[in-house]
């Protein structure tokens, strides 16, 4: 960094002693520069007042409660093949304790997740085929539940943990909603003063 803060100056030197800032193109750079920070500071003028309250933040989390529900989802291992058949031999040779749920995804399931054991991680509803997602909504936590055709191939399936609906509490939320209405309340003082300032000057 100090390497470089030398070169620029270095480098502005040398365009003093060949009178660059002489010149057409340095006069046109200064003025596009100059109207480029007058412009910054005088936004964040605009702006600098623009702040919102705990109070403000409140009322917006108590008037929009339909926007802070977590919807209901679980979290899901599967084994992924071509055909019917397979996937109950597989399903088998699980039930006969021959080898484990997640073995059996790494060295048969044609789903990039075999690395994981044929972990999903947690989806909700909407995220998933609906005859996957149907499957797995129901099933029981540790049941493996299988063959299940979708357009992919046929899937076991073991759902590892279900997270009922529930709603985002304020604190959690809190600090994003602060951002977000910052942003919002910023936006129409920004576009106020552009109103004021097209009849000032235009």
């Amino acid at each position: 960094c100090l390497e470089q803060l030398t070169s620029l100056h270095m480098f502005a030197q040398m365009g003093e002693d060949l009178k660059l800032d002489e010149t057409e193109d340095f006069k046109k750079a200064y003025e596009n520069a100059k109207r480029d920070i007058l412009a910054q500071m005088a936004m964040r003028e605009t702006l600098k007042d623009v702040t919102i309250t705990d109070d403000e933040i409140k009322t917006f989390y108590e008037e929009n409660q339909q926007q802070f529900v977590k919807s209901e989802t679980v979290s899901a291992k599967h084994i992924l093949t071509d055909s019917e058949e397979k996937c109950k031999d597989i399903l088998e040779a699980i039930q006969k304790g021959e080898k484990t749920f997640e073995d059996a995804a790494k060295e048969f399931s044609t789903c990039p997740s075999k690395e994981r054991g044929g972990d999903l991680g947690e989806f909700g509803r909407g995220q998933m085929v609906k005859e996957f997602e149907d499957a797995a909504f129901a099933a029981e936590i540790g049941e493996i539940v299988g063959p299940v055709q979708t357009q992919f191939g046929y899937h076991l399936l073991k759902v590892e943990k279900k997270n009922a609906a529930s709603v985002i509490s304020f604190d959690q939320i809190k600090e994003n909603l602060r951002t977000n209405l910052l942003q919002q309340k910023q936006g129409l003082a920004y576009n106020k003063k552009v109103v004021e300032l097209k009849e000032k000057y235009m």
